[in-house]
């Protein structure tokens, strides 16, 4: 393939003598990934560039090179060489699936923590993005324990060396995600008690912030606000289309920005006039009515503007190399579409549609059950964060300060 990209001087590339043989292989594989011609070349004509840096770094020999250490030759080069930055990060992932970068064995914090990972989803159900968190948290904690170097010292951690490494994690962060770690932190401990790892009633030394509870009201917009943001989406292109679509899927039903971005087009039932969604927070999947204004949506931007490929997800990107659209993508779509309308949610993203939609329905007399079925929660309190009321009804519910008394004193 290197031939047809670089008709000319495509041996200047071939006969590399560390990246050369693989050169070939790797512009297919970026092809055969969706990656356009212009941008294969791009990563291509930085490869004498990247050989250089990798035989001044002494590795001369891809098979003991890991992953890790390939992408650090760029470490902190991003902006400063885009291009050879793209061809690290691409190579490095055509390698790994090749099997042709070294596999360093995991450490011993990694093995422990891949057991708490199992732990979270088998026993406790927790979602894989609740997981994640969990699990890189209870990494820092065996890191700063020195976990890797001497494993005697998880055993020997004691209720100072807990808080010491709780108290650095509050300068990181603030009260509502600190609450969220020292709950999480206290999960480990028991995780390793249960084990045998560190000594029981460990986690009593963690003591949760101080902060009222429910501190925040809900961001929901006025439902006409609403309404009027998925007017003002336009659908005279490709990506208003499919903007369109996914927006008003998380208005009519609540979902998540993780729900939508997971989406699958087996996942649509046309005939049943249903669809199905997994939901993150009770692990098991959940069927909805498909609406004609939600199919009428889907099926445009289907039929017209989702970029022609073989990934199974909705919601596609618009750039070449096509791939699914990510939450990050959705957010920075609605923050596109957000600027100018009558959508005041400064600083929450698309997640304001799934408040404005709970305060919706409980103007429209539904029950909270209802509301918290709709929304994908596990238990009532979760739904009673979206209900409390907005500082509006407040105003409205307020009566009038007296001005005076009839008939004088009394």
């Amino acid at each position: 393939m290197l031939i047809d990209l670089f008709p000319r001087v495509h041996a200047r590339y071939l006969t590399l003598p560390l990246l050369g043989p693989l050169l070939d292989g790797f512009a297919l594989w970026l092809a055969e990934r969706g990656f356009a011609d212009g941008s294969i070349r791009q990563r291509i004509c930085k490869a004498p560039a990247l050989e250089e840096v990798l035989l001044q770094a002494g590795l001369n020999d891809l098979g003991e090179v890991s992953k890790p250490q390939l992408l650090e030759t760029t470490a902190g080069k991003s902006q400063a060489d885009i291009r050879l930055s793209a061809l690290v990060r691409s190579l490095a992932a055509f390698l790994h699936e090749r099997g042709l970068l070294s596999t360093t064995a995991a450490t011993p914090s990694q093995h422990l923590v891949a057991s708490y990972r199992k732990h979270l989803g088998e026993v406790r159900g927790l979602a894989a993005s609740t997981q994640a968190e969990h699990c890189q948290l209870a990494l820092d904690l065996l890191d700063f324990l020195g976990f890797d170097g001497d494993p005697a010292a998880l055993s020997a951690a004691d209720g100072p060396q807990v808080e010491a490494f709780l108290r650095g994690v509050a300068t990181t962060c603030g009260v509502s995600k600190l609450h969220n770690r020292a709950s999480f932190l206290r999960s480990f401990l028991r995780f390793l008690a249960a084990r045998g790892a560190v000594r029981a009633g460990l986690e009593r030394w963690i003591d949760s912030p101080r902060a009222p509870r429910r501190e925040l009201l809900p961001r929901a917009c006025p439902w006409e606000s609403v309404r009027a943001f998925l007017s003002g989406i336009s659908r005279t292109t490709a990506k208003g289309r499919r903007d369109y679509a996914m927006f008003l899927l998380m208005a009519t039903y609540g979902l998540r920005t993780s729900e939508v971005a997971a989406l699958r087009l087996d996942e649509i039932s046309w005939r049943a006039a249903e669809f199905r969604i997994q939901r993150p927070k009770v692990l098991a999947p959940f069927s909805l009515p498909l609406t004609d204004e939600v199919g009428e949506a889907l099926t445009d931007y289907l039929r017209s503007a989702r970029p022609p490929s073989a990934q199974r997800t909705v919601f596609l990107g618009m750039r070449r190399p096509i791939r699914p659209l990510s939450k990050g993508g959705i957010f920075n779509a609605f923050r596109c579409w957000q600027r100018g309308s009558a959508l005041d949610c400064a600083g929450v993203g698309p997640h304001c549609l799934r408040h404005s939609l709970a305060m919706h329905l409980l103007r429209q007399d539904a029950s909270g059950k209802t509301i918290g079925d709709l929304l994908g929660h596990r238990s009532l309190a979760s739904t009673g964060t979206y209900l409390r009321l907005h500082h509006e009804h407040l105003r409205a519910a307020a009566l009038e300060l007296p001005t005076g008394t009839e008939g004088g004193d009394e």
